[in-house]
């Protein structure tokens, strides 16, 4: 080994992976040979430099294949449909290089390498849906591995089998199968890459069932694993894990802080599947209350040709759409979105599970009987197939709403009942609250309204426990006998409408007042953000100003200049929406894509012509988004978004820490501030809060509202 390579290696083994990248930068020629490559290889993928990975990988097949070693070529060309398969979900490239590595292993003694391009053929054939031909691919990876000491490619295959297993209804085998997987990667005799893609797919699989319960135990045991270990984008797809876990457990704050780390920490590796953790961001949106945001992370999952329901076509229902919300998920339903991807089942009755929830809600909503009726029964067969408490519980809360809808009332009532049982038992919170809301209907009917009323006020606790800010405030509006209301302001506020309130600063100490309550707390970043937005009410501010009024290099009275401001030690500069390297890798991945659509048309293959068209319109849209008229690059604010998340993140800290001394002003600061690339406080029209403020550079700021007019007691 060359004294490069080892200083390399030694880089990369301590996760340095700029440093590597710097080394191999300044090796000149020695930096060009096929071992170096695959070093830098590794150091690109750790750096989230992706497409820099993928072109290394493509340039040590270049030159084994100019020397004639097929054996090493045919490696290199399977790495590289490995981490495309990983992390764009585009698989018509995925399939090209796969062929490729089939093709120079033709005349070649059996190998590692054989066993390594079974296991990866596996999971293309996975994603693809053909789960005759990804079972053959399984049981040839295992072959293969444990022959030839490939142990990679053998717990490959078994993960897959698994997989498969439990997707031909053979539940308990398959976990069983899964469990044994899950406990051999924990030996730590796997390799690093390997053990955490296989972990998370365990996890997938246990999600994929929603049993939630396995699913966290093996979530906590990849995070374990994955704390001196994970690399590329381990950590993140971990953090996604984390997030469904508490849009199910609670709170609906931190699952929301999980999902945004999530996002961004997957960034740089994601492609298409990006779709998966912004899809998980609207859901826990969506249970928040926060149906703006909600639809805003649907609709960007959906750019990503990630199917966005059923959470899109229940916004819809929430925000009144009731028709809206039909026609989507009626469409959701008769054209399932096929979407590649290892993180939930690609095709099958598990698809359409939460699909048919959704629909007997919707149904119900629109008084559509029959409709309601069709769903409920579909859902009780997946349910009776998989055999999975999430789903027997979704059934029966399914059939206790189109009983209730059909008048069916001890119906209604017996089903319900067990629903709020079959919930609590999971650990679902927000289920079981959902439930109690229909069993509280379903008594009400019956004449039973204290039965009701208590059902109710054990929903709206559960509720507000949770962070469903909009379900809880429509719940308590039930409760006093009011309208339910649209939007998710907390009814905290209200009560404390008539009371000043305080946000002074003196020193490195806060003064807090809300609702009759005053607490000290230690100054922070995201209070002086806070006080901000609160000193103008309905300004919006851009995350740069903020950040600037943080540096000291923008005046607080400064109002936001029509163009993006330039932030101290950030930098105005927009970058391109793809760089150079990533134009020419889409734009290979594009001729890659129109090879393999020219090739299942010549074998009359429709179904995988039309997968490879939809990879082909994918690629085309991302290269459009990037080049304007004229073939100008488009620029993107990076400085900006990356201010957007620093802002969002540093906001959600400093009100989980006022909500440690006062609930009633996090909770109204929670609904009333909104964050993105503008930021602002839009208080509730109802309230009439009076902010007042006091700071070494402004004595005195007095704000009151509605309306947004302030008055600076130090300019009287």
């Amino acid at each position: 080994m060359t004294g490069l390579a080892a200083q390399v290696e030694a880089a990369i083994e301590r996760g340095e992976w700029s440093e590597a990248l710097e080394l191999l930068d300044a090796g000149g020629d020695a930096a060009g040979t096929p071992a170096m490559l695959e070093l830098r290889a590794q150091a690109a993928y750790g750096a989230g430099a992706f497409e820099a990975s993928i072109a290394a990988w493509e340039d040590q097949h270049a030159l084994l294949c100019a020397s004639g070693e097929l054996a090493g070529a045919a490696r290199a060309a399977a790495m590289v449909a490995m981490f495309l398969m990983i992390d764009t979900g585009l698989m018509s490239p995925v399939r090209g290089w796969l062929r490729r590595a089939e093709q120079l292993l033709d005349d070649q003694d059996e190998g590692p390498i054989h066993a390594v391009v079974a296991a990866v053929r596996t999971y293309e054939r996975f994603m693809c849906g053909d789960m005759a031909s990804a079972r053959r691919h399984a049981e040839l990876a295992v072959a293969l591995g444990q022959r030839l000491g490939n142990q990679a490619a053998e717990v490959i295959g078994r993960t897959a089998g698994a997989r498969i297993t439990i997707l031909e209804g053979r539940v308990d085998e398959g976990l069983k199968q899964l469990e044994e997987v899950g406990v051999l990667l924990m030996s730590g005799d796997v390799d690093p890459l390997t053990t955490g893609m296989m972990l998370c797919e365990v996890v997938c699989a246990a999600q994929g069932l929603a049993l939630y319960d396995m699913a966290s135990e093996w979530t906590d045991a990849m995070e374990r694993w994955g704390s001196g270990a994970a690399f590329g984008g381990l950590h993140g797809r971990c953090r996604v894990h984390r997030a469904e876990i508490l849009r199910v457990s609670g709170p609906c704050a931190a699952a929301e802080d999980e999902a945004l780390a999530a996002c961004d920490e997957l960034r740089p590796w994601m492609r298409r599947e990006f779709g998966w953790p912004l899809a998980e961001l609207g859901n826990i949106r969506l249970r928040k209350g926060d149906l703006e945001g909600a639809e805003e992370a649907f609709l960007a999952a959906h750019e990503h040709v990630w199917c966005p329901h059923p959470g899109l076509a229940l916004v819809r229902l929430a925000q009144g759409d009731v028709a809206g919300a039909a026609t989507l998920i009626d469409d959701a339903i008769a054209h399932p979105f096929h979407t590649p991807s290892k993180e939930r089942p690609p095709f099958g009755d598990l698809i359409l599970a939460p699909l048919f929830e959704a629909q007997v809600e919707i149904a119900v909503a629109a008084g559509d009987l029959d409709t309601a009726r069709r769903a409920s029964e579909s859902l009780r067969t997946i349910a009776s197939a998989y055999r999975s408490p999430w789903l027997v519980a979704s059934a029966t809360l399914a059939e206790a709403r189109t009983a209730l809808l059909g008048g069916d009332l001890d119906h209604a009532v017996a089903a319900s009942t067990a629903a709020v049982s079959g919930w609590a038992d999971i650990g679902a919170p927000y289920e079981t609250a959902t439930a109690r809301m229909v069993l509280a209907e379903a008594h009400a009917r019956t004449g039973g309204h204290a039965t009701a009323r208590f059902e109710r006020q054990a929903a709206a606790t559960a509720f507000h426990a949770f962070g469903a800010a909009l379900r809880a405030a429509q719940t308590r509006a039930l409760l006093d006998g009011g309208r339910p209301p649209n939007h998710a302001y907390k009814a905290a506020e209200h009560d404390a409408a008539a009371e000043p309130a305080g946000f002074r600063l003196d020193g490195d100490t806060r003064t807090v007042s809300f609702a009759g309550q005053t607490a000290l707390i230690r100054d922070l970043k995201g209070f002086r953000y806070l006080a901000r937005l609160l000193a103008e009410p309905e300004r919006e501010f851009h995350v740069l100003d903020l950040v600037a009024v943080e540096h000291g290099t923008l005046p607080t009275n400064t109002a936001t200049a029509a163009s993006e401001p330039t932030a101290e030690g950030l930098g105005g500069r927009g970058l391109p929406a793809l760089d150079d390297q990533a134009r020419q890798a889409y734009r290979r991945r594009l001729a890659e894509v129109d090879e393999d659509i020219a090739d299942a048309l010549r074998c009359n293959d429709l179904a995988r012509a039309e997968l490879a068209q939809r990879d082909r319109d994918y690629l085309i849209t991302e290269l459009t988004r990037a080049v304007g008229l004229g073939g100008r690059l488009r620029a993107v604010g990076s400085d900006s978004e990356r201010a957007r998340m620093a802002v969002a993140r540093t906001l959600r800290y400093a009100i989980g820490r006022l909500a440690e001394h006062n609930p009633a002003l996090a909770a109204h600061l929670d609904n009333c501030i909104h964050t993105g690339t503008y930021c602002r406080y839009h208080p509730d029209p109802l309230s009439n809060v009076t902010w007042s403020f006091s700071s070494p550079t402004s004595p005195a700021v007095t704000i009151s509202h509605p309306g947004v007019s302030a008055r600076r007691a130090s300019a009287e």
